[in-house]
């Protein structure tokens, strides 16, 4: 059993490893779910954010030029993060077995949303407008993207991390979760 990290950084680098080794396990299935859901994301806030160019959305400001990378890296992260949620063929664990809490889903949408205001058009964005006004969105706003870009990247990744060295995970300690504890008396 993994010993519990004394911090965040320190638990990321013990289940990094674990994470790597989870995607060798990765079928066909897996893989194609991972590209299609990586498609299909990057299109969507793609389209919505006018980095493809399209006539049912409008942007004031031209994309930076980190904003394509940063699209592209959402996608592929965000496809391999709701790929981890596709079982394998034969089942893993019995049935009583509960699975455990898992945020990665909360983070990994958290990171899609960050990542959507990072390369969307700063006064575009009715959030920033509405707080900011047109000048305050371009002044205060459109200098936090690359934060918020950054911030995106690395939540996603992190939920990535964290969901595929949970499929790496001895089942055992999930199965003497489940069982209910035993007094003696």
């Amino acid at each position: 059993m993994m010993k519990r990290p004394t911090s965040p950084l320190t638990g990321f680098l013990q289940r990094f490893p674990l994470s790597i080794t989870a995607l060798r396990f990765w079928r066909m299935r897996q893989w194609l779910t991972a590209a299609l859901s990586g498609l299909a994301v990057g299109l969507l806030l793609g389209f919505v954010t006018v980095l493809i160019p399209n006539n049912d959305f409008g942007r004031d400001i031209p994309p930076t030029m980190w904003s394509y990378p940063v699209w592209i890296a959402t996608s592929i992260l965000s496809g391999m993060l709701i790929a981890s949620y596709i079982r394998p063929a034969a089942p893993e664990a019995p049935a009583n077995v509960k699975e455990p809490k898992d945020n990665a889903s909360k983070w990994g949408m958290t990171g899609g949303f960050l990542a959507w205001f990072a390369v969307g058009c700063p006064v575009c964005n009715k959030i920033a407008l509405v707080a900011f006004g047109y000048s305050g969105a371009i002044t205060y706003f459109a200098p936090l993207q690359p934060w918020l870009a950054t911030a995106a990247l690395a939540i996603t990744v992190l939920a990535l991390v964290f969901r595929l060295s949970g499929q790496m995970e001895c089942k055992l300690v999930a199965a003497r979760a489940a069982e209910p504890e035993r007094t003696n008396a």
